[in-house]
């Protein structure tokens, strides 16, 4: 299957983004792509974090869900909806969630981010805590025959979330990741997530400066599950596409099965 990670540079306006996601899930349907991914907080880059407070939906309801299931049913995709807030129990906080559409148009699969970035070295600093309520549950869905684990992120330096979907084809990482963190970590980590658990990682991300000021690290990529990159972006929009290979997994996990020495 061929699946394709979009990347943008989103910004405060919700239908500009959202015409930039479409655009760019159409070229991803255009090369061939049968999965699409879209990066964290795709629909929206504010000024505050609290504005995501104001565009947050309802299951079922709200312009964002629409263009995703839309989307995937005029085009045939499966779609991971990057992330989108979420309404909460607390009126002051949302879900950071990703949503998963079928090609015929359904909801296929929730995944709400389980772990909150926080980070301060002096000059940066970052609480998602203020406005994010942390989800609670892995998600696991097929995609057309392929196992699939949703994560979000931050939920990257997590291994044992992604422990949780062995045996698993893909793990998918919509990310936002900053400049700082991701120049050091971010292929670093994704390698890791690859090998140590033997299948694919697509993670598509944010790469660029926004009208907030944020940068953004980009790099969007697909890596086997050897460890190999097999196609990256390092800035601005666009898409990037690879195949999943199930002959590929199926050799890597003949001629080292780690998975199966597991003792813990």
């Amino acid at each position: 299957m061929k699946i394709a990670a979009l990347q943008m540079v989103s910004g405060p306006e919700v239908a500009a983004n959202l015409a930039t996601a479409r655009r760019l899930l159409d070229d991803a349907a255009a090369q061939g792509a049968r999965l699409a991914a879209l990066p964290e907080y795709f629909c929206l880059m504010g000024q505050h974090d609290r504005d995501k407070l104001a565009i947050a939906e309802t299951p079922g309801q709200g312009p964002i869900q629409a263009m995703l299931a839309t989307a995937a049913r005029e085009l045939g995709l499966w779609i991971i909806g990057g992330t989108l807030p979420m309404r909460a129990d607390a009126p002051d906080r949302v879900r950071n969630a990703t949503l998963v559409f079928s090609p015929d148009g359904r909801l296929a699969a929730r995944y709400d981010k389980i772990h909150l970035f926080a980070y301060d070295n002096g000059r940066e600093s970052y609480d998602e805590a203020r406005v994010l309520e942390p989800g609670t549950a892995p998600t696991v869905f097929d995609a057309g025959g392929l196992r699939t684990g949703l994560s979000v992120c931050y939920d990257l330096r997590f291994p044992e979330l992604f422990r949780r979907y062995n045996p698993c084809d893909l793990v998918a990482v919509p990310a936002a990741f900053t400049y700082t963190t991701g120049e050091k970590h971010w292929e670093l980590l994704l390698r890791a997530r690859a090998v140590e658990n033997q299948c694919y990682v697509i993670a598509p991300a944010q790469g660029g400066r926004h009208p907030n000021g944020r940068r953004t690290w980009g790099h969007s990529m697909v890596v086997d599950p050897w460890g190999e990159v097999l196609a990256v972006l390092p800035e601005g929009e666009g898409v990037v596409c690879a195949d999943v290979d199930v002959q590929r997994l199926a050799q890597v996990r003949q001629q080292l099965p780690a998975l199966a020495h597991r003792k813990l």
